[in-house]
């Protein structure tokens, strides 16, 4: 009898082992994932969301709408915001991986599609006389034309188009470039100290809150704006190839994500101001201000052609871009013409 038990104890003990062994095998293949921050698993019901970081500034309430409210999520993205200094920060840590989308002027895209393998997939609708009216310079009280600005220390925000700006004012204004002292900020923060201190005597400077901070700074005034200069400034949206291959509906799914809460800032803009506020506290009607000014518009127009041929051309004369290349080759537009055709209206 002990030995009938003991002969079922063992049949009972190889058939669980088996049983396991076959989960273990079967169990993977139920879900996929891909290495480099972004994540995809699913059943036949329902796929898991794909993890993306998105480079952002904490002014700009677009991305953080799309994550607060829902539509990243609605479109099958797990969102996280990376906060950075500037725009072209954001755009630099695509090459560290630290990011898996960014956005920014052509002037860092440019830089950055030039070096790496990333492509530009939509336009953010900014480049507008309306936008540009955002750039101030800001000046020491003894500086009233830009003559005089000859011979100064002027502030740029490293790897942003400010240089491009500066070139550009000051030969229409008559003064040569050769003649100032360009001096490179991490961001408008140092800016503002630097200005505030003495260290540089002008400073481009945009956003409702950054426009207050140096509007208060004693003994500097604003002296124009970029719209009373030829530069008008586009914003891009880039990612990396591989992302492309990896993720193709993903990066459909974001602009879609991006375009939804645009309408939404457009919408409810007391809601949004809201949101600013609760999460980077920025000032409700800082927020308020900016969207009556600008937001974004996800399209590719002639105008963002045009910005990027313009902007490229500057570069590759001043050694910027050291290898030129075809700028077609850098531009898919195949996402956006699947999600918002009608808003593609130039082709590179």
């Amino acid at each position: 009898m002990r030995s009938f038990i003991n002969k079922n104890k063992r049949s009972y003990l190889i058939t669980a082992f088996i049983s396991i062994l076959i989960l273990i095998v079967v169990l993977p293949g139920c879900g996929s994932s891909v290495s480099g921050g972004a994540a995809e698993s699913g059943t036949k019901d329902r796929a898991e969301a794909v993890k993306l970081n998105i480079a952002d500034i904490s002014s700009n309430p677009v991305l953080r709408v799309a994550k607060t409210k829902g539509f990243f999520e609605r479109n099958g993205i797990d969102a996280t915001i990376v906060n950075f200094a500037t725009p072209a920060e954001g755009i630099n840590s695509l090459f560290i991986k630290q990011a898996d989308i960014g956005w920014g002027a052509d002037f860092p895209i440019l830089n950055a599609v030039s070096k790496g393998e990333f492509s530009i997939v939509a336009s953010t609708g900014t480049s507008t006389d309306r936008n540009a009216l955002k750039w101030q310079l800001f000046v020491r009280d003894e500086i009233k034309q830009a003559g005089d600005l000859e011979g100064k220390n002027l502030s740029f925000m490293r790897g942003t188009f400010l240089t491009y700006l500066w070139d550009v004012f000051l030969t229409e204004n008559g003064v040569d470039p050769k003649n100032v002292t360009l001096t490179g900020q991490g961001g408008s923060d140092e800016a503002y100290i630097a200005l505030k201190n003495g260290e540089v005597d002008a400073a481009w400077v945009t956003g409702a809150v950054m426009l207050q901070k140096f509007e208060e700074i004693e003994g500097v005034h604003v002296l124009t704006d970029m719209a009373q200069t030829s530069v008008r400034i586009g914003g891009q949206i880039v990612v990396p190839n591989k992302l492309i291959e990896e993720h193709p509906k993903t990066v459909a799914n974001f602009l879609k994500a991006v375009d939804e809460a645009s309408q939404f800032a457009k919408e409810n803009p007391d809601e949004v101001a809201d949101i600013l506020y609760d999460e980077v506290k920025q000032p409700r009607e800082a927020t308020l201000k900016d969207l009556s000014e600008n937001n974004w518009n996800i399209d590719f127009t002639q105008d963002a052609l045009d910005s990027l041929n313009r902007q490229k051309k500057y570069m590759v004369e001043n050694g910027i871009i050291q290898t030129d290349f075809e700028l077609a080759d850098k531009i898919n537009l195949e996402f956006l013409k699947e999600i918002l055709p009608d808003r593609v209206t130039a082709t590179p």
